[in-house]
């Protein structure tokens, strides 16, 4: 998340010199509000005035009300203070970076707030980022269910709904002779069976008791990374599939 941190640090310095004097770059402050308010990780994370003052003519009317120069400074520094704490405690892999950007693309936005929410709760909140790995995986089994319009039980396991995608999208392994595709493709349900399980065993999503084993941070990462990396794989090749 360098390079995030690093645009959060240039909004704020550019907020810092228009409540306080200096040029305001309009073009600027456009482009990085832009580019952050479409960053998954940090959506709501954002200081509330950011989201509320679009220009930094909106920006000036607020600023003015915190008071002189050294007042107006420490405000802004305080309101992005947690924001760039989050960002430089945060880890991130390339791949995360990778189905970030390509769920953008997609442009499915109850997708990126689940992507969004697994991400945000690996480090702090592992059993959580298990049980919202599982919902995102859930969540584009039935998006691309109801766009086939097929019925499903809505209550359905996951790899009930994985299997049943799966024969729709031409990705069960029975549906194929070549060996290695049956074996790719084995290996891709075995993959999403194992993600319900670790979420039945290490997430919160029933319950547990005092002995029972605790998901790590290294659990949480490789649930988000599998779930993120499934839905991508099925969106995409659901999107192949209409295309033909």
């Amino acid at each position: 998340m360098i390079n995030c941190f690093s645009k959060v640090e240039e909004f704020q310095n550019l907020l810092i010199t228009s409540a306080t004097g200096g040029e305001r770059d309009e073009i600027l402050h456009k482009k990085l509000r832009d580019t952050l308010l479409k960053e998954i990780t940090i959506q709501d994370r954002l200081p509330e005035m950011v989201r509320k003052n679009r220009t930094l003519k909106q920006f000036w009317p607020f600023i003015q009300d915190k008071g002189g120069y050294a007042d107006r400074r420490q405000f802004i520094w305080m309101e992005f203070s947690d924001l760039l704490d989050f960002l430089e405690n945060y880890t991130d892999t390339p791949g995360e970076l990778i189905i970030s950007n390509k769920l953008n693309s997609i442009n499915k936005g109850f997708l990126k707030n689940e992507w969004a929410k697994a991400l945000k709760r690996k480090i702090s909140d592992p059993e959580g980022a298990i049980t919202s790995s599982r919902t995102l995986l859930e969540t584009v089994c039935k998006q691309i269910l109801d766009e086939l319009d097929e019925n499903y039980n809505d209550r359905a396991d996951l790899p009930v709904l994985y299997k049943q995608v799966a024969k729709k999208l031409n990705l069960a392994p029975d549906q194929h002779s070549e060996q290695i595709f049956k074996q790719i493709l084995s290996g891709c349900s075995s993959v999403v069976s194992g993600l319900g399980s670790l979420r039945n065993k290490l997430s919160d999503a029933h319950g547990s008791k005092m002995t029972s084993a605790k998901p790590s941070e290294r659990h949480a990462e490789l649930a988000v990374n599998i779930a993120g990396t499934m839905t991508v794989f099925l969106y995409d090749t659901y999107l192949e599939r209409i295309r033909t």
